[in-house]
């Protein structure tokens, strides 16, 4: 179950539109052009992410360390790029605290 805290850092995260919508096409990786099957376990590219949200590279990066520190995402390194895949097991815990809590 989701602290009361960690519900804030979600809510903030999911309170920009750029940001869900992040959220959105992470679940379809395979709709980003060049995306390998092999691929989806690592993520997204930051870059790719940035192209399609038509931002800067630092907006990005900043509203995907929002969705990173609300836990809906998760980042790995692979040398100087950075990739972010959703993580669906704490967004289904917190579908779960949503439906016990409202």
């Amino acid at each position: 179950m989701f602290s009361e805290a960690e519900l804030l850092t979600v809510f903030r995260a999911l309170s920009n539109p750029a940001r869900r919508q992040m959220l959105v096409w992470l679940k379809e990786p395979m709709s980003f052009p060049g995306q390998e099957p092999d691929d989806v376990e690592i993520g997204v590219c930051v870059t790719d992410i940035q192209r399609r949200a038509g931002l800067g590279q630092s907006t990005t990066s900043q509203y995907l360390a929002m969705l990173r520190q609300a836990g809906l995402v998760v980042a790995t390194r692979r040398g100087k790029w950075t990739y972010y895949r959703r993580d669906e097991a704490n967004i289904a815990r917190l579908l779960e605290t949503l439906r016990d809590v409202f």
